[in-house]
């Protein structure tokens, strides 16, 4: 049976590529979701004005990938330190946020963003959100799979 994992961690165009590699992925999307607006467009996000944040739903295959490899990607891939900005990118969209389909997904998030605080890997607290995950939004297609679109190189 296939599962789903809802990740945001700053722009979604370098972390559906990274998630994309990860045996196990089934498929990725890139969209907007822990908002309050009906079918935001990106320039919508953009404005912050939705409350949404660029997310990646990802389909995969719990035979193959556990949720807590997910989770250990996620926290691999950014900086959940930094709140609502990665790198250059500044707004509430790029917040580093996990959304659980379920309860079990909901306690092992919260039990790796704790252990991950007490690991001593980063240097300030961990700001991620964990938050039950609400109506993905697809963005427009010229986001899905952006780098393979445009050949870089992840």
């Amino acid at each position: 049976m296939i599962e789903k994992a809802t990740f945001a961690a700053g722009c979604f165009w370098g972390i559906e590529a990274a998630f994309r590699r990860i045996n196990g992925v089934i498929k990725t999307q890139v969209g907007y979701t822990g908002g309050d607006y009906e079918n935001p467009s990106y320039q919508d996000v953009c404005s912050g004005k939705t409350g949404h944040a660029e997310s990646v739903l990802i389909e995969f295959d719990p035979n193959v990938l556990s949720y807590e490899d997910l989770l250990d990607a996620f926290w691999n891939m950014h900086d959940p330190t930094s709140k609502n900005r990665q790198g250059l990118d500044i707004g509430s969209q790029y917040r580093s946020a996990i959304f659980y389909h379920n309860e079990e997904q909901r306690e092992k998030a919260l039990k790796s963003k704790d252990q991950m605080n007490s690991s001593g890997k980063f240097k300030k607290e961990i700001v991620t959100e964990v938050k039950p995950a609400g109506k993905f939004y697809p963005a427009e297609e010229y986001h899905q799979r952006y780098y393979d679109k445009k050949g870089i190189i992840h």
